[in-house]
Formats: structure tokens, C-alpha cells, sequence
């Protein structure tokens, strides 16, 4: 088992100098390297000596997704190309990717953290896991390749799509573990009990899902779906990609890395530090990067984080599961609405399928809000009694929750599109108005 005790149940007290040292020599480092943070560390007039304690990283200046693309592609690199060894960037839908590259050492430390959340969930060299990421320049799929590989597990690189035949390998080849978006393991699911294809013919025990948020009813429609334990974990190109922090087999938040991450909590509008166990936008600096260091990137992430012993032993400080991102977060008529808020009430009625779609518009100035979703049963096409029942109960619990009255369409079975990568759930026609 790839369990390295003496980091993962370090006393708090030995953790935090040894992040204090890190992110001295950090500092320094990126100060040496990084004509960007040269330059932003000596207007904040912060160097490596002034940083005395771990409170004093709130006079480092913040970095954000702008930073990396305005310095564009390589302007962030702290050593040269010939100690590059791998390069991934994201997908650049909305503007230029943002670019990110690895020196050895860090692919070495980017799959140490892979392995120890796989093996915190119980997964060992005996697994067979098949990651249906797409490989590419996206992060997932060979972040998580190399890891379960360095646990010593069978690693099946199918890639995503050609659902049908995804089931199929999970059936013939005896996978035990899933690698993937939450969405695409629940449209898999879908695909093989279509098929015919039952959990019991299936070996599959673990998934390791990630990419995107994943509330604990859509969880529990997964295991349901494939009768196995489905598990979250964290991360980002800009900071590594997955394996920032992950669940343990207790499921009370998500583990970080602290010896190679530091994590905050901030106001999202103020920038101000908050104690712990508030919530708001997670900001991390990654300590141990060589290729492009981050000093204290904003995620735009929302959650919450506590340094308390888990149950597991593990010392490290936990997350809780991202309620949403503070640049995704919708105002309807002053009201603020999560997407994961919506995907849980969903997800938690009997005859409605975990899929939606949110479409935004406006009239008038005023901000309307229509959540499309599947009925189940394919018989109720007919029967506008039970239909108009289940509508109503979607808008009865969407109001209770969100404190505002959504437009809600049922739609048939299957008629809304499924993902292989990240679900793209919102269409706003805000800006549409006559």
C-alpha cells in the first residue's frame, strides 16, 4: 500500500515548518526565475527573509488565470525549455490556453500525490483501472496514468467516447476502478443497463471521479448505477492537475498535499484571508514546482477547509467538496444560485433523470431562469397528470432551495446531451434580449 506515513500523519506543528521553509525558498526561487514575479514581488516589497511565519503569505501578491494567459506561452516558466519534459495547457475555449510545463521532479512529485489519494481510497497494485479522460493536453487522464501506476495497478488508457465499447472493456477486462468525469460515469451506467449489462457482470469497486463537481446525490445515483465506491478528488493544470487533494475512505473531505500545497480561504471581493472553516474562494500556492510556480493562484473555487485530525489519521488539511466557482455562481433577481445547488435537488427525486440543462434570459431587465430536465419513464409521455406532478414537484423543491421560482421543462428519456469530458450545463441567452 502506498501509504507514506511519516508526510501524511506528520504533527501539524513539524507540517507547518515545513511548509515555512518551502515557501521561503519559493519565494526565492520564483524571485530568481520569474522575471513576472520579480516584478510583482518587488512592488508588494516582499522577499524570502521578510516571510517569518505562514500568515505573512498575505503580502505575497495573488496570481490569477489572466497572469498565465498574458504571459503567454512559456512567460511563466522558471527554468528553460531543455528541463521541460512535458507540456499541458488547457482547452483555450474562451481565449488562449493557459500553458503549463513539468521538469522531471515534477512529474515524480505530481504522481507521488496521484498514488497516495488512490491508495487513501483503497485502491492497491491488485486494481485494474480504466481512465476514460481523454488523454491530451487536458491534464486528467495522464495525471492519473502515471500515479496508478507508480501504486503498481494494471492502468487500461481507453480514453473517453465510444461509450458502448467502454462498457464492454469494463466487462471483459474485469476493471475495478473508473476513471473519469461523474457525468460521463453516470451516462456509462445509463449505457450498460440499456445494454442489458448488470453491476453484478461488472467488477468495477472504486471510481475515482474529478474534473468537475460532483454533489452526494449524483454520487449516489453512480453507485447505485455500478455498485462501487464513488470517491472525489482536486486539482487544476495551473496548480499540477488532479491529485491536489482527494477523499480518504471516510469521505470527510478532500485531503490536500500540504507538503507541496498550501492552501487559503478568501473573500472572493475583498481578497481578504478568512479563519478557518468559513467559506469562500480557495487560493493555493504550490511549493515544490519547478516548471511554473504558482504563488497563492486563485481557483474560483468555493469551499471551505479544516486542519482537524481526520478519523483516517492523516494529518493534512481537508477540503470540502466544491459548492461552485465563484465566476460560475448565477444572480437570478438578486438571488445567488450554484449549479451544484440545482444538481441536487435534481438528483434527489425518484423519476427525474440526473441531467439538466440551465438556460439563462432575460426581459424587461429582469433575469429568468429555466431548468430543462429528463422524466424517467418513458410512459409518463402520455399521462400529463403525472407529468405535470413531477414538474411541480421539481419547482415546489428547486423554489425551497434556491428561494426563487425556475421555469422547469421536462424533457423526455435520453433527449439531453451527455459529455465524456465536462458537463457543459448552462446556456445564457442574457445578452439575446430584443
Amino acid at each position: 500500500m502506498f501509504f507514506q506515513k511519516d508526510i501524511e500523519t506528520m504533527p501539524r506543528r513539524e507540517l507547518e515548518a515545513l511548509q515555512l521553509e518551502r515557501l521561503r525558498h519559493l519565494v526565492d526561487y520564483c524571485h530568481k526565475n520569474v522575471p513576472f514575479y520579480r516584478d510583482r514581488l518587488d512592488a508588494a516589497g516582499v522577499t524570502a527573509e521578510k516571510i517569518k511565519t505562514l500568515s505573512d503569505i498575505q503580502y505575497i501578491p495573488m496570481t490569477t488565470k489572466a497572469d498565465i494567459r498574458d504571459n503567454y506561452p512559456y512567460g511563466l516558466f522558471a527554468v528553460p525549455m531543455k528541463k521541460i519534459v512535458r507540456i499541458h495547457a488547457s482547452s483555450g475555449t474562451t481565449g488562449k490556453p493557459t500553458v503549463v510545463g513539468y521538469t522531471k521532479n515534477d512529474i515524480n512529485t505530481w504522481s507521488d500525490c496521484v498514488a497516495r489519494l488512490s491508495a487513501a481510497v483503497g485502491v492497491t497494485e491488485d486494481d485494474v483501472c480504466q481512465i476514460s479522460f481523454g488523454y491530451g493536453l487536458f491534464t486528467g487522464a495522464l495525471g492519473l496514468h502515471y500515479g496508478l501506476e507508480k501504486l503498481g495497478c494494471a492502468v487500461i488508457p481507453v480514453s473517453s467516447g465510444n461509450t458502448e465499447k467502454q462498457v464492454m472493456l469494463l466487462k471483459d477486462f474485469g476493471s475495478t476502478v473508473l476513471i473519469s468525469t461523474p457525468s460521463y460515469a453516470m451516462y456509462m451506467s445509463e449505457v450498460a443497463k440499456a445494454q442489458g449489462v448488470t453491476p453484478e457482470e461488472i467488477k468495477l469497486r472504486i471510481g475515482l471521479f474529478g474534473s468537475e463537481g460532483c454533489t452526494d446525490e449524483l454520487r449516489d445515483k453512480i453507485e447505485k448505477g455500478f455498485g462501487l465506491f464513488s470517491t472525489d478528488n482536486y486539482g487544476m493544470s495551473e496548480l499540477m492537475g488532479p491529485g491536489v487533494s482527494g477523499e480518504c475512505e471516510y469521505r470527510c473531505g478532500l485531503h490536500f498535499a500540504e507538503d507541496h500545497f498550501i492552501p487559503e480561504i478568501i473573500d472572493p471581493n475583498t481578497g481578504e484571508v478568512l479563519p478557518e472553516g468559513e467559506s469562500g474562494e480557495l487560493v493555493i500556492t504550490t511549493l515544490t514546482k519547478e516548471g511554473i510556480p504558482m504563488l497563492r493562484y486563485r481557483t474560483r473555487d468555493i469551499t471551505k477547509i479544516t486542519k482537524e485530525v481526520c478519523k483516517c489519521g492523516r494529518t493534512h488539511a481537508r477540503m470540502d467538496k466544491v459548492r461552485g466557482r465563484s465566476d460560475d455562481m448565477l444572480k437570478i433577481r438578486g438571488v445567488n444560485v450554484f449549479p451544484s445547488q440545482i444538481e441536487s435537488v435534481i438528483a434527489s427525486i425518484e423519476g427525474v433523470a440526473p441531467h439538466y440543462e440551465l438556460i439563462l434570459t432575460r426581459k424587461n431587465y429582469t433575469d429568468y431562469l429555466e431548468v430543462k430536465v429528463e422524466f424517467t419513464d418513458e410512459r409518463m409521455v402520455e399521462d400529463f397528470t403525472k407529468l405535470d406532478a413531477l414538474r411541480n414537484e421539481v419547482v415546489d423543491k428547486l423554489h425551497t432551495v434556491l428561494g426563487i421560482k425556475a421555469k422547469v421543462v421536462l424533457a423526455p428519456p435520453m433527449s439531453l446531451a451527455r459529455y465524456e469530458g465536462k458537463a457543459k450545463r448552462i446556456i445564457d441567452k442574457r445578452n439575446e434580449e430584443a
